[in-house]
């Protein structure tokens, strides 16, 4: 399989962490504090013995100076559970006439195939769920190398068609992400049922993160002269002047996107844009704070 990653970016990835701003659960180890105590890595405080305490977490040195037995608890590093939610519909097959083999759901699969690598650098469990008009794909979490190289599997027979799944299609996703669980979400950003996902999933709780993908000519609409412009997904045209339309399709489209992340933030999500052009490793360091982000573009 054709490796999905660059090497340039493949290296940088080396100094990003996925990071979730809650705490998890205690299911092994992994780079995420929890909530839970118990024999862990990094210390928390001193509670009494109790019978069926191990007697290798007693603190002997403190026995000696108290003459009472004390127990280190510690608290427990754990691994955080990242879904994968993207975005299959026909709207991620659009792509630039200055590269017509590189659509948007590349790019998807590419950041994708980035956090996987991250969570299981970290031990973390990863999973995918996949959004189209004939269903939800899913892939359950898990964590290791074979996890890993399922998700690519899918990733790369992954084609976009249709349009956004019926709500009753949508079940498995509020029935498996759980409490804790850390949600990216991976699309064009500003369909309003992916939006209404992101805003439910976040009103439940859970963490959820937003990159929009857009193409170069949605971000300059670099068009001159008659076009033919074409939605993906009702198959609608229009047909108009490229430099006529220009100013207005920049300002129309800039306020719908200003108007998508004040919803996001409204909702407490956090978000970033992607454009084609960009180092796909671009929006994971603005979501994850790496000090370095501005080096990446």
């Amino acid at each position: 399989m054709r490796d999905l990653i660059p090497a340039d970016v493949r290296a940088r990835l080396r100094s990003l962490s996925l990071v979730s701003r809650r705490a998890v659960g205690a299911h092994g180890i992994g780079a995420h504090r929890s909530r839970s105590r118990g024999a862990g890595l990094e210390f928390a405080q001193y509670r009494a013995y109790e019978p069926g305490d191990e007697l290798r977490q007693v603190d002997w040195k403190l026995y000696a100076r108290s003459d009472r037995f004390f127990v280190r608890e510690a608290e427990r590093e754990s691994p955080l559970a990242v879904w994968l939610l993207l975005d299959a519909s026909a709207s991620m097959d659009q792509r630039d006439g200055a590269r017509p083999d590189y659509p948007r759901l590349d790019a998807a699969k590419a950041i994708a195939a980035c956090v996987a690598e991250l969570a299981l650098r970290q031990n973390d469990r990863f999973g995918l769920m996949v959004l189209r008009e004939d269903g939800l794909r899913l892939l359950p979490p898990a964590t290791g190398a074979r996890q890993r190289d399922r998700l690519l599997l899918e990733l790369h027979g992954l084609r976009a068609h249709g349009a956004w799944p019926a709500p009753a299609s949508l079940r498995p996703l509020w029935e498996r992400i759980g409490a804790g669980d850390l949600v990216l979400m991976l699309g064009d950003g500003l369909d309003e049922a992916a939006l209404a996902v992101a805003e439910r999933l976040a009103a439940a709780r859970r963490e959820v993160l937003s990159v929009r993908i857009l193409t170069v000519e949605e971000r300059d609409f670099p068009f001159r002269g008659g076009h033919r412009f074409r939605d993906p997904e009702t198959g609608e045209e229009l047909l108009g002047d490229g430099a006529a339309l220009r100013r207005e399709f920049i300002q129309r489209f800039g306020a719908a996107r200003r108007a998508v992340d004040a919803r996001l933030d409204a909702a407490g999500v956090r978000h970033a844009e992607h454009t084609l052009d960009e180092p796909i490793d671009l929006p994971l360091r603005r979501l994850f704070g790496a000090r370095d982000a501005a080096a990446g573009a």
